[in-house]
């Protein structure tokens, strides 16, 4: 066991007997954020993912943004996933691109690393690749 797991399982464990004040204040402790109101059990399990998380880094910028999406529930953006083809009209022209099996994406013979910087290319100005390919598409209203 290293010396990092070790601390990390002390701090899991001490979670366990802390009363509700303790759990308070470790909480501002740890994230310098002001406590939800939940459940003295539900701030044990929220508190040990961000010691966890500070610990190990957290969540992936995908896996961030993603969650920031559905929480807003305005938006949805299907992933660009290998095999797949898309095709935009931009000023008369069509435009193909193609996600190789390797996830690179490939436009005019050459290669991209997302599909913002084609857009981008394609339109000389900023745009989301998804947004401009159709891949991020507004959620209607239920």
């Amino acid at each position: 066991m290293t010396i990092a797991q070790n601390k990390l399982d002390v701090s899991l464990a001490a979670l366990a007997t802390m009363s509700s004040a303790q759990l308070r204040a470790q909480w501002v402790s740890v994230t310098g954020q002001v406590v939800p109101k939940v459940s003295p059990a539900m701030l044990r399990l929220a508190l040990g993912w961000e010691i966890q998380a500070k610990m190990f880094g957290g969540h992936s910028r995908a896996t961030f943004g993603k969650l920031t999406q559905l929480a807003a529930a305005s938006t949805r953006t299907s992933p660009a996933v290998p095999g797949m083809r898309l095709v935009r009209e931009w000023n008369g022209v069509v435009h193909i691109v193609t996600v190789g099996e390797d996830r690179v994406i490939r436009w005019n013979d050459r290669d991209w690393n997302s599909l913002s910087e084609v857009a981008r290319a394609i339109t000389g100005t900023r745009w989301s690749g998804p947004a401009f390919f159709g891949l991020k598409q507004k959620v209607k209203a239920a």
